[in-house]
């Protein structure tokens, strides 16, 4: 056996080696009528790179429709809070909930909210 004989076959180890093979073996199946095989995995592969961004945008929308920043009617304290829920002012702790865009005090059924109005008292002279 010669030792002195160059390997013409032999590639690096570096990986150049597995991604040939992979593409050859990609283009054996295309070629023998496989290719829907093929097609169905790049397709694959492009909506696991594509969803992540789509799903990000949606996310984002989504925020912008839902955030309500607006004071507390209590503590006049500003915050933000989600739209169509209830929240706690972090200042004065009213319990608040979310309507049309704004927040309000939120009161359990058969609860009457009035306010107060302080008025000055004259002293009538006799």
């Amino acid at each position: 056996m010669n030792r002195d004989i160059p390997k013409l076959s032999w590639i690096n180890n570096s990986g150049l080696g597995c991604w040939l093979s992979l593409l050859l073996m990609g283009l054996l199946l295309g070629s023998v009528g496989l290719g829907w095989l093929v097609n169905g995995f790049l397709i694959i592969v492009a909506i696991l790179l594509v969803l992540p961004i789509i799903s990000w945008l949606v996310f984002r929308w989504w925020l912008q429709r839902n955030l309500i920043v607006d004071q507390c009617p209590v503590c006049q304290y500003e915050f933000t809070g989600l739209a169509g829920s209830q929240c706690q002012c972090p200042s004065c702790g009213e319990l608040l909930k979310v309507e049309s865009g704004r927040f309000s005090r939120f009161t359990p059924p058969g609860t009457i909210d009035v306010e107060a109005v302080d008025v000055e008292a004259k002293q009538l002279e006799e």
